[in-house]
């Protein structure tokens, strides 16, 4: 796995290949995307710049729809 540049303006670590971001802004969001981890391990939201990152425990398992980040509070796990 590539290391992602740590200079993202956010970086969420995630257990889901599988993840969306709406940049947790409310009205001030953005429309949410779903994107895919590749093999690198992480995925860039092309909107927010926010980072997201597979975890190295990954098959602990994940709703993909409740991922952290996308839901206001969830936070990086």
């Amino acid at each position: 796995m590539s290391n992602p540049d740590p200079s993202a303006p956010e970086i969420i670590t995630v257990h889901s290949h599988r993840v969306s971001c709406d940049g947790v802004g409310g009205a001030l969001g953005h429309p949410r995307v779903w994107m895919e981890l590749g093999e690198a391990g992480f995925v860039e939201c092309g909107y927010c710049d926010r980072r997201f990152v597979l975890a190295k425990d990954h098959n602990v398992g994940e709703d993909e729809r409740l991922a952290p980040g996308v839901y206001e509070g969830a936070g990086g796990h």
